[in-house]
């Protein structure tokens, strides 16, 4: 792998022939058999648009996902869809979730025909997102196991056997969606660091987790316009994790209050900097994402360091989308240049 690989946190823009543009949860616009090849041909554009930015390590954008928590949570069992509560989301807006009813379990495989095919249909390293057991818990209703820790530790036993089943397919990097992990830092500590081990005991493949401050959403840039001129909650959770067993974090950078020399506490670890904002409407200039990475480069070592962006990009436009892949590759390119004299 060259220096500076560049890849992205997860998701794109669907087409919107498939679903609603510009819209988180968006329904499917066909059915049945039409669906389920519409879904293989969005990911087909989306390892399209990465690979002919330049990025170099690739995922299937989540277009077989309505939601990345969510999706995952409808091939369980034990969980009802039908009969919904509304409970408040990472402290941050009210949401319709469904309720854990019984016994949490994986009777099939959920993601892993669409991980072995995006596989196929690429020759760069692909990157399998997961959601992570902390957020799944915040994104539910728990009638059954009335213990946060309880329901995250049997989450974490079926994300790690689904996960086994993906890393089989050939995967390169198999990375857990956290962004609970930016709000509920006593739990964190208590049990949600132990809970993303378990989820990530023994896969084959690196192992990474996203933290971020959310999609560019109102209810997430209003959150973020309280926390201050410094933005320290990675603070909480970094020293964990430089400890821990997972080989990659991905954390925001990009136009965010964060200082940079947080980096410093991931010591060993790979880290994928967010030097896209998802919540502008701007393409950033390939300068901009240099000045970015060489931020980071003061407190990372350059063979440790991953271009990426903050947070995924489902609810831009697809343009858009493609103007931020492009300069995350450029402005790799332009650094990757300095240090070694290779694009």
């Amino acid at each position: 792998m060259k220096l500076l690989p560049t890849t992205i946190a997860g998701s794109l823009p669907k087409p919107a022939w498939l679903a609603e543009p510009l819209a988180l949860w968006a329904p499917w616009k066909l059915e049945g058999n039409a669906l389920e090849q519409g879904k293989r041909d969005a990911v087909r554009l989306a390892l399209f648009d990465q690979e002919h930015a330049g990025i170099d390590v690739v995922t299937d954008g989540e277009q077989t996902r309505r939601h990345f928590v969510t999706t995952f949570i409808e091939g369980l069992e034990g969980v009802d869809f039908a009969n919904r509560k509304t409970v408040r989301i990472r402290n941050r807006y009210d949401a319709d979730v469904p309720m854990v009813v019984g016994p949490v379990a994986r009777r099939h495989p959920i993601y892993v025909d669409d991980a072995r095919f995006v596989v196929e249909e690429t020759a760069r390293p692909v990157k399998y997102t997961l959601p992570g057991p902390m957020t799944m818990v915040d994104t539910l209703y728990d009638g059954h196991y009335r213990s946060r820790e309880k329901l995250a530790a049997a989450f974490a036993d079926i994300l790690n056997e689904e996960a086994r089943a993906i890393a089989a397919t050939g995967v390169a990097v198999i990375q857990f969606d956290e962004p609970a992990f930016n709000v509920y830092f006593d739990e964190v500590r208590e049990w949600g660091m132990a809970t993303l081990e378990r989820a990530a005991a023994g896969l084959p493949c690196k192992t990474a987790v996203h933290i971020c401050y959310g999609y560019g959403i109102k209810a997430n840039n209003d959150w973020k316009k309280t926390l201050g001129s410094q933005w320290r909650q990675y603070e909480e959770t970094f020293p964990l994790l430089a400890r821990s067993t997972l080989d990659q974090v991905s954390l925001e950078c990009a136009n965010s209050h964060v200082p940079i020399e947080l980096i410093g506490l991931l010591a060993g670890k790979d880290v994928m900097v967010g030097a896209i904002d998802v919540a502008s409407d701007r393409v950033e200039t390939p300068e901009e994402v240099a000045a970015t990475l060489h931020a980071a480069l003061r407190h990372v070592p350059a063979e440790r360091l991953l271009p990426c962006t903050n947070c995924g990009m489902v609810p831009l436009s697809r343009d858009l989308a493609r103007g931020k892949l492009r300069a995350l590759a450029a402005g790799a390119a332009l650094v990757r240049r300095e240090l070694t004299g290779q694009g």
